[in-house]
């Protein structure tokens, strides 16, 4: 067999070149695959970043149709919420509406440009018109008699003071009206105005009625309290004579053993004694307003202690016990205190049980609230300069309470005025004028006095009386 050798090549050259390019391709088929691997491994991440994307978006989607679910739920729940509103503002503004159209004051409302807007039913009756007549007319063509008003700001930007004027109706009759204008503003910007009247001429007659009546009842009392002074003083002459020559008759019947003239003479005595007090409590109750001392600071332990030195024989012959606490110092006049403690601490001495000791005691105690205590009658009055009305004590209230025989309470309106007794002459002794002095003195103090009793339990007389007294202004000349 005849071999054929390849020129210029060895046999082992021939060998290693079928392996040599087996060699590259295996090298290329080793990097075609890797290159596929990567190729493959990029594909599953992007594949699995889709699957994760993808979930995502379902987790959106499902976010999304839970979140559009609870819109929808809240728009419901929001639009019947707006409904309710909706409702309730309609039922404010009909209450609104009623409460305007209730009113008994002229109400109106204005625009810019002067055109009535608004008016209730008392505004119409009042003016003479219809409330669609007034709609849309101009407040001129009504309120003609409105426009005088001094005291309205020329700017609107505040309510101005309320005005009276004499104001023409429809029908040309005449009124007095009160009236006040205020802007209606809206987010700062004025917008119009509101009209606000009352027809006030029976009260305006009303007050000067009351005013005429004041001055007629003042000048009477003022009458009254000269005639009462005068009386008394007129009367002292003749009965110091009654009793002068009562005494000089006494004495030559006694001389001459004349028991009958002498029984005659002794009631004549006694009623001209009698006539003697009545007289001076007379004047003394018509002095309290027409003699008076100023207010000043009196301590009332001073003027206790000096009533009871006065009173100090009857305190004796009644052996009575009389207690005193401590007493404040307030503004009065210092007689006028005096003579309200002797009445009191002289009733309570005299109006005592047969056989009984009479025990009383006064005490005080100060008072800032006088609602508390039942006395509203001084809840309009106004703390005195320098007193400040939440804080300090505005009234003091003093208390006189006895054992004695006491009354009934159905009485008590009674027991205060002049010459009203409960009891016969015979029984206590005096006029009937003491409590009223008492009352008295408490209406020019500005104070009052009330008491509590039952019969046979003794008797309690409250007195309130203010701390200080108002200043009256200085009169300028």
């Amino acid at each position: 067999m005849k071999r054929i050798i390849s020129k210029g090549k060895t046999p082992g050259a021939a060998l290693r070149a079928p392996t040599a390019g087996k060699s590259k391709v295996d090298t290329r088929r080793l990097a075609e695959r890797d290159e596929w691997q990567r190729k493959v491994a990029a594909l599953s991440r992007a594949n699995a970043e889709l699957q994760s994307e993808l979930q995502r978006r379902k987790l959106v989607e499902r976010t999304l149709a839970e979140q559009q679910r609870k819109l929808a739920r809240s728009k419901n729940a929001l639009q019947l919420h707006v409904q309710a509103r909706k409702r309730e503002l309609q039922a404010l503004q009909r209450r609104y509406e009623l409460i305007l159209n209730s009113a008994v004051e002229g109400i109106c409302g204005i625009d810019l440009q002067g055109r009535v807007t608004f008016a209730n039913p008392a505004a119409a009756s009042i003016m003479g018109w219809s409330v669609k007549e007034m709609v849309g007319l101009r407040d001129r063509e009504v309120f003609q008699s409105f426009q005088s008003d001094d005291n309205a700001p020329a700017d609107h930007s505040e309510v101005g003071h309320p005005t009276e004027v004499i104001a023409a109706r429809r029908d040309g009759s005449t009124f007095v009206a009160e009236y006040v204008r205020s802007p209606i503003r809206e987010r700062g910007r004025m917008v119009g105005e509101v009209l606000l009247f009352k027809d006030v001429t029976e009260r305006r007659q009303a007050e000067e009625s009351l005013t005429q009546n004041a001055a007629e009842l003042a000048r009477s009392n003022a009458e009254l309290e000269q005639f009462a002074f005068v009386a008394s003083h007129d009367l002292q002459e003749p009965l110091r004579k009654i009793q002068t020559f009562g005494d000089r008759l006494k004495a030559k019947c006694d001389a001459a053993g004349l028991e009958d003239g002498n029984d005659y003479l002794e009631r004549m005595q006694k009623a001209a004694a009698r006539m003697q007090t009545l007289i001076n409590d007379l004047l003394t109750f018509s002095r309290i307003v027409s003699r008076t001392e100023p207010f000043v600071p009196v301590d009332l332990n001073v003027v206790t202690r000096e009533v009871l030195g006065d009173l100090e024989v009857r305190i004796e012959k009644t052996s009575a016990v009389v207690e005193v606490g401590e007493l404040p110092t307030i503004e009065a006049d210092p007689l006028q205190m005096r003579q309200l403690l002797q009445n009191l601490i002289g009733n309570a001495l005299k109006f005592h049980a047969a056989g009984g000791t009479p025990r009383i005691h006064i005490q005080a105690q100060w008072i800032t609230d006088s609602q508390e205590y039942g006395y509203t009658a001084l809840l309009s009055r106004k703390p005195a300069a320098g007193l400040d009305a939440a804080a300090a004590p505005q009234f003091c209230q003093l208390t006189v309470q006895d054992n004695g025989i006491g009354f009934d309470e159905k009485h008590l309106g009674r027991i205060f005025a002049i010459f009203q007794r409960l009891h016969g002459r015979h029984e206590y002794e005096g006029t009937g004028i003491g409590l009223a002095v008492c009352r008295r003195i408490m209406d020019r103090h500005g104070g009052v006095i009330t008491a509590r009793s039952k019969p046979g339990e003794g008797a309690t007389f409250f007195v309130v009386l203010p701390v200080r007294q108002p200043r009256q202004p200085k009169a300028t000349g």
